[in-house]
């Protein structure tokens, strides 16, 4: 848990959204950046976690048999430090599957944020309480009746983008983005030394370089 919550603690110093994305573009990972359309509740949030993946199906009754909030509840109680519930409704923005309540135990339990392809509600009392959401918009409407998490820890579809728990998630302004689980280490390194040298090429800019002198000498804009 301590190594993980180290790679965490980097990534959030030095990466973010686009340098991580353009490394996995450089091994051949070119479809790991989730589409347009999820949004973070404010401009500020980011996300550097890892992912736990809760999948929702729609239903259109509530009994005890259903049981509409087991697995939901079973998901947020089992987050450990740094892990983000990644909630895939399939685009289903007719339900909001995240709310305050969630956000509250979640960050007791020191989760890294939330991030789902449903609705957000309760925007107010979250973006107070600092707990980082990315979501499709925003929506009252409950689950109940209408929606039941029904896989954990499985394979997910996000924004076209396959998703594991375990996977590394890094989510700003710019977007949101997964690494597979099995390449983190090789992509952190990779991201690491591009934002390195991206830090060069910035200083040689601001002293008069032009864009042609600084890609030549580093191949990098």
């Amino acid at each position: 848990m301590t190594e993980r919550l180290d790679i965490l603690e980097v990534c959030a110093k030095e990466l973010y959204s686009a340098v991580v994305c353009d490394t996995l573009d450089s091994i051949g990972l070119r479809d790991q950046a989730v589409a347009p359309g999820l949004e973070p509740l404010a401009t500020d949030m980011t996300i550097f976690g890892f992912a736990r993946v809760g999948i929702y199906m729609p239903i259109y009754h509530d009994d005890d048999q259903v049981n509409v909030y087991e697995n939901e509840i079973t998901l947020v109680d089992s987050l450990a430090p740094g892990e983000v519930p990644i909630i895939s409704c399939n685009g289903n923005r007719s339900i909001a599957p995240w709310g305050e309540l969630l956000s509250t135990r979640a960050q007791v339990l020191k989760s890294a944020g939330c991030i789902t392809d449903g609705c957000v509600r309760d925007v107010k009392l979250i973006k107070e309480m600092g707990y980082s959401v990315f979501s499709a918009g925003r929506n009252p409407v409950d689950t109940k009746y209408r929606g039941k998490m029904m896989w954990l820890d499985v394979p997910c579809v996000i924004g076209g983008v396959t998703v594991n728990s375990g996977d590394l998630v890094i989510a700003d302004l710019d977007g949101i983005v997964f690494v597979p689980r099995g390449r983190i280490d090789e992509v952190i390194e990779g991201a690491l030394a591009k934002v390195r040298s991206e830090n060069t090429v910035r200083d040689e800019l601001r002293a008069g370089r032009s864009l042609a002198e600084v890609f030549a000498s580093h191949g990098i804009l």
